[in-house]
């Protein structure tokens, strides 16, 4: 008896072991693996140079069968369907809203064609779509989602058997090239693919998971797990993470590691929960009061929070770390993200943007989640009186300075303590050191004690 052809459409799940769709596919034993390139990605971003390795890892993973395609998927994969008499198409669901809506008219065009659209869930370890309170509605508090989760429901056990099946390929396929010269300082750093996903969570496993719930704070230590990228592009599913973090309960990791780890997750499924829910979540304030805050649009202060220039050396180190690894440590993030609402008092969308062009784990959930949470308009907010100062915080988290030295490397030879405030030492040690405050380390770019006043002013009228 002929086997049928069938479709697998990769989406945000590049990786052959615990992906659901795929699994499920491969019962029709001859599959055709394809990917599709959207017109409108930036090819420029960081994230589009970590797509591109991660395709390619993929192809070498499928022997050289995957199919790539630029255009629109509903177009691309209606001509595959009638040129190979497809039976099924089979894909992962994106739960943000253009991937939502284009899901549904997808569907009901193959079902027009007489085709079946097999549709699952294996990015996330929960559907956002099955779980609400007793009211039948969406959970909008952060403590409230995980406890439910966390006494309710579990996760769906990782798949790791690789399924047997004959890959297809299509001879009228793109041969994708992808020019990486100007990304040369990420090739140094990362290494994408399902491979180097799962070693990166060995190691983490292994050497950082011990002594995680209080070294995740020190951005100059190594307790992060740096698996973002891999699991925004699915190298990895959130639930082989998940089961294995558990699984290092029985050896020399403490419960609380674990624990904290595991809310680390469920907070990046409440951010896919919440953009499930509120669609314009990336876009547009969720409390509407915010609306109409008067943002500044000062364009030089943008910029020297941009390079990493404001005169305050934690903001400038995390800065400076984005723009040589395509990455930022969370504390950081959070410390940036407040400077630029709260102190300089610009508008959120505007960092949002700039970490989505640069961040090689920019992730649409994630990323707007967590602006519109310092920024005090989203769900489940940070209180508006919350407002990082960025000294204290380098003098809590950054003790000994290394974070900041490695990153504002003209302020390596000043003494520790006039390092998270170097405009308040003396003349003759700015002197010692070779800073000209001004001139080789800029002047800080605004008064802290003056725009959290503001700050506090601004947000009080919203009230």
């Amino acid at each position: 008896m002929e086997q049928k052809l069938v479709i697998f459409w990769f989406r945000q799940d590049l990786r052959i072991t615990d992906n659901i769709a795929l699994f499920e596919s491969a019962k029709s034993k001859q599959v055709m693996p394809v990917y599709i390139l959207d017109l409108l990605r930036n090819s420029n971003s960081a994230g589009e140079w970590w797509l591109n390795k991660s395709l390619e890892s993929l192809n070498k993973s499928l022997s050289d069968k995957l199919n790539v395609y630029i255009g629109n998927p509903k177009d691309i994969l209606s001509k595959l369907v009638k040129n190979y008499n497809v039976s099924a198409v089979f894909w992962n669901r994106c739960y943000d809203a253009s991937s939502l809506k284009a899901d549904d008219d997808i569907i009901m065009h193959l079902e027009n064609l007489s085709v079946e659209a097999k549709v699952y869930n294996g990015n996330l370890l929960w559907d956002p779509s099955k779980i609400l309170n007793k009211n039948g509605e969406f959970y909008k508090i952060y403590g409230a989602f995980y406890r439910f989760l966390n006494s309710n429901v579990e996760p769906r056990i990782s798949i790791e058997d690789v399924p047997e099946m004959r890959f297809v390929k299509d001879s009228k396929n793109l041969k994708f090239s992808f020019d990486s010269s100007s990304h040369k300082h990420l090739e140094e750093r990362w290494e994408a693919g399902e491979i180097a996903a799962k070693k990166r969570l060995d190691e983490f496993l292994e050497k950082k998971l011990a002594g995680y719930a209080e070294g995740r704070n020190y951005p100059a230590g190594e307790f992060v797990s740096r698996l973002s990228p891999h699991l925004h592009f699915g190298e990895i599913s959130p639930n082989q993470v998940w089961y294995a973090v558990r699984e290092c309960a029985d050896q020399a990791v403490s419960r609380e590691d674990i624990e904290v780890f595991s809310r680390e997750l469920a907070w990046r499924e409440f951010s896919y929960y919440l953009l499930y829910h509120f669609p314009d979540l990336p876009f547009r304030n969720y409390q509407k009061k915010f609306d109409g805050f008067k943002w500044s649009a000062n364009k030089e202060a943008l910029s020297a929070w941009q390079q990493g220039r404001t005169g305050y050396p934690i903001v400038d180190a995390g800065m400076r770390e984005l723009l040589e690894t395509g990455y930022m440590h969370n504390r950081l993030r959070m410390i940036v993200a407040s400077f630029l609402v709260k102190n300089l008092n610009i508008d959120w969308r505007e960092g949002a943007a700039w970490f989505m062009e640069h961040l090689v784990d920019g992730d649409i959930a994630n990323n707007s989640n967590n602006w519109q949470w310092v920024a005090g308009s989203g769900l489940d907010s940070a209180p508006y009186f919350r407002i990082f100062n960025p000294v204290l915080q380098s003098k809590r988290f950054d003790p000994e300075g290394l974070y900041i030295r490695k990153f504002v490397p003209e302020l390596k030879s000043l003494p520790i303590k006039y390092l998270f405030a170097p405009w308040e030492a003396p003349e003759k040690t700015l002197l010692a050191a070779k800073i000209v405050i001004g001139s080789n380390y800029p002047k800080p770019i605004v008064n802290l004690e003056v725009s959290r006043a503001n700050a506090l002013k601004n947000y009080r009228l919203l009230s």
